[in-house]
């Protein structure tokens, strides 16, 4: 699989977050995905992690980082996938003095992004309502599955949960089979990606009022935001949509049909495209089928026109289509392997795949880039995911001032290790 050149310009471009600093009180994946956007875009991360555990992701494998010599490092690939750009500094804040430091960081952060179950870091001081009248600048991001308030919200919350419970599951799979989740987990990256959002807007009436303030994200609530259109018309209609595979509830056609080699997805847009598809295709007389004639009839007659295309589309190779299609103005696209997609040229030439120095690695590793772009201050990773502590001592005397001796001490009393 090829990929983008691991060419950082000479001096990069500070981020637009450039002299932010984010305290990251999360782990799994929706409060990681949070910080490491805010980190792309140049934010100072600091990822506060238990000793001798750190994120329970760095251990959700295989597969795993390999070292110089080809083992196993332990670090996952799923940990790798949402923690570069930020700083890891390994601290127990169940002791007096890793709680005392945790409260001495928050002095000189902008943001904290944490998402312990509700009431849970309140057993360390580190609560909202414990901070925010000694940090009253502060910007306090709570990611949750169900959120501080409501009936459900000292249950624990997973991605999984989130979409079958904000019906995600209803509209996926094929219409007569069982419901399906989506296999990556979106609900977690959709609130990562609010959060963002949110900690942003914060900060920036912050720097209006000199005000901090609480953010609320749960995963639920994400979750039903982003049913979109499929929540707003069963909201108007009273009518939820059905499981449609991989067709569409308001075009046709639009889904993926088998051409006589691979899979491709035809998306016919309008009633002029309609028409060009069926004379491209060789049988212009559907195009004036009282059934097919318009869009909101060919939704009316999927059943019917469905098998006619898909016996159309199966009597050429995939390569005729794409390129024919392409050429009339009617969308299609192969449906590709992750190798397939990470490899296309149209990904690589957007920087997608990206090359960065790892402590573990010989050589660099690949990580999904930024798709983010800014003309001034575009997004760089600046920094492999780190290990676990790989910066306590760094930061606790950037940071604090603390001496080596005074580091030291803390590693002896169990309050910090790295």
């Amino acid at each position: 699989m090829a990929s983008s050149p691991a060419v950082p310009p000479a001096t990069p471009p500070k981020g637009a977050l450039s002299g932010l600093r984010i305290l990251d009180l999360s782990r799994i994946l929706a409060g990681p995905w949070c910080t490491q956007l805010l980190a792309d875009l140049g934010a100072d991360v600091i990822k506060i992690e238990k000793p001798g555990a750190g994120d329970d992701t760095r251990r959700w494998g295989p597969p795993f980082l390999r070292d110089r010599g080809g083992a196993e490092t332990g670090e996952s690939t799923y940990y790798l996938s949402a923690n570069r750009n930020k700083r890891s500094v390994a601290i127990d804040i169940a002791t007096p003095d890793g709680q005392a430091l945790v409260r001495r960081l928050l002095g000189r952060c902008d943001a904290l992004v944490e998402n312990f179950k509700v009431g849970d870091l309140a057993r360390y001081g580190l609560a909202w309502e414990q901070v925010a009248e000694d940090f009253p600048r502060l910007v306090y991001c709570s990611i949750t599955g169900f959120g501080q308030t409501g009936p459900y919200r000292h249950r624990s919350g997973y991605d999984y949960l989130a979409q079958g419970m904000g019906g995600m599951m209803s509209l996926t799979g094929e219409p007569d089979g069982e419901p399906m989740k989506v296999p990556v987990a979106g609900a977690d990256l959709a609130t990562g990606m609010y959060a963002a959002t949110a900690v942003l807007a914060a900060l920036r009436h912050r720097d209006r009022t000199g005000r901090g303030q609480r953010i609320d994200v749960a995963l639920l609530d994400c979750q039903v935001a982003w049913m979109s259109y499929a929540a707003q018309a069963t909201l108007v209609s009273g009518v939820p949509p059905r499981r449609l595979g991989n067709g569409h509830p308001s075009i046709v056609p639009y889904q993926v049909f088998a051409a006589a080699d691979a899979p491709l997805i035809l998306a016919v847009g309008n009633d002029r495209q309609f028409v060009a598809f069926c004379v491209f295709a060789g049988r212009p007389e559907l195009a004036d089928d009282p059934r097919f004639a318009s869009n909101a009839a060919r939704v009316r007659n999927r059943a019917d026109l469905t098998p006619i295309v898909g016996a159309i589309i199966a009597a050429r190779p995939r390569r005729h289509w794409l390129e024919g299609l392409e050429a009339i103005g009617i969308s299609a696209a192969p449906v590709n392997t992750l190798t397939e997609a990470l490899d296309d040229p149209q990904v690589r030439a957007r920087g997608m795949v990206a090359m960065v120095g790892h402590p573990l690695s010989e050589r660099p590793v690949p990580l999904v880039g930024s798709p983010l772009v800014l003309s001034d201050t575009p997004p760089a990773i600046r920094r492999a995911p780190p290990l676990l502590g790989q910066h306590t001592d760094e930061v606790l005397s950037e940071i604090l001032g603390l001496s080596a001796e005074d580091i030291a001490g803390l590693r002896a009393s169990g309050a910090v290790a790295g």
